[in-house]
């Protein structure tokens, strides 16, 4: 694995289409993604299976996170990395 650049801070997301996001990162870096990979696990059910939950999306300790205490690590949105799952699906 390649070692990660300097850790980064989401200032700004809005909500677009379905599960589809703009993120505004500290340094400036506005990146349009798709959330829909990440939104996996008993966290994250409620949020896929209602979008005015996933839109009702906000800025916790410099990353995105929901009412219900869901969030994603800001490296993993900046540097697009795979979701966690993924990771442990994968074999070694």
């Amino acid at each position: 694995m390649q070692p990660l650049g300097p850790r980064v801070q989401v200032r700004r997301a809005i909500p677009l289409e379905e599960f589809q996001i703009l993120l505004e990162f500290e340094d400036g870096t506005k990146k349009e993604v798709d959330l829909e990979p990440f939104l996996r696990g008993p966290i994250f059910e409620p949020i896929r299976q209602n979008i005015a939950m996933f839109r009702d999306i906000r800025i916790e300790g410099g990353t995105i996170a929901w009412a219900n205490g869901a969030d994603i690590d800001p490296d993993v949105l900046y540097y697009d990395l795979k979701p966690a799952w993924m990771e442990e699906t994968e074999p070694a």
